[in-house]
């Protein structure tokens, strides 16, 4: 399924492993080997969370989520 969600994706050194969370959706996240590993499984993260929200009835968050980019000099 194609969604809109922003995904996140940074190291944990703690985790000793890539996170991708998905900020518009609570507690949604994954984590992988790899980033691509990471926001594909955060993506199977995704559909199951909106699966539930739907199965429970509960309401489900418009895409909102515009990360503040940042640049160096």
């Amino acid at each position: 399924m194609q969604h809109r969600y922003h995904i996140n994706v940074f190291w944990s050194q703690r985790d000793e492993c890539w996170v991708a969370d998905v900020p518009d959706l609570k507690s949604c996240a994954a984590f992988g080997e790899s980033p691509e590993e990471a926001i594909a499984e955060a993506s199977l993260a995704i559909d199951g969370w909106l699966d539930s929200a739907r199965a429970g009835g509960l309401p489900i968050p418009d895409p909102r989520y515009r990360p503040a980019i940042y640049a160096a000099a």
